[in-house]
């Protein structure tokens, strides 16, 4: 005997939900698996970005090294010719013995002077040079912050198991249970209840009578 609508309707209500949610479980594990890989390819950018400041700010570093040792050599230098320019006029000294006690410390006096000085150039072009590579290092964190900000992550959606298809599997068997509870106490039963042949009235017993029409 075929089943009514109302035992297939029920039936297959419960199956549609059943794999609407399946289906709406299956997409969001689609949408995160996405999302997760768009968070990897920003992650990754993350510390490239991150490597190239870093690169970029050592190179600077290292320029402001050289670029303090080449004044340090010329400054040497200049120390230097200082140096031979006083040792010639002290040398110069010894044709004037009345002379020369005076000239010598005067060579030396200036010799002192000016050394001080170039010590002294020394002295802020180091301190100078520390303070530029501070800020280059300060300034590297600012922009490593400014680069390395958190991702959040998604929500992991539940997985789909064994237990999301049985209970599936036991919906639609529920529907089709339904549907025959249905079918047996709806369409199925008044097929089944005939009318009765004959009736009693006023103590006398009467056969029906077809009326045609």
């Amino acid at each position: 005997m075929c089943l009514p609508l109302a035992a297939i309707g029920a039936g297959l209500g419960v199956a549609t939900a059943g794999a609407q949610a399946i289906g709406a479980r299956q997409q969001a594990q689609m949408q995160y698996q996405a999302q997760m890989q768009q968070i990897a390819m920003q992650r990754r950018l993350q510390e490239q970005t991150a490597a190239a400041e870093t690169r970029r700010s050592l190179r600077q570093v290292t320029g402001e090294r050289l670029q303090q040792q080449q004044q340090e050599r010329l400054i040497g230098e200049e120390m230097r010719q200082e140096a031979l320019k006083a040792e010639a006029a002290i040398a110069r000294t010894a044709e004037d013995p009345v002379t020369a006690v005076a000239k010598q410390r005067e060579y030396f006096s200036l010799l002192g002077a000016r050394q001080a000085a170039l010590g002294e150039q020394l002295e802020m072009l180091e301190a100078g040079k520390t303070l530029a590579i501070e800020d280059i290092g300060l300034g590297l964190q600012q922009r490593l912050m400014g680069i390395r900000q958190p991702i959040m992550e998604p929500v992991k959606p539940r997985g789909l198991g064994i237990t999301d298809v049985l209970s599936v599997a036991a919906g639609g068997m529920r529907g089709y249970q339904i549907g025959q509870q249905l079918s047996g106490g709806m369409g199925g039963g008044l097929t089944k209840i005939k009318a009765p042949s004959t009736y009693e009235f006023g103590g006398r017993t009467y056969e029906y009578t077809k009326i045609a029409g």
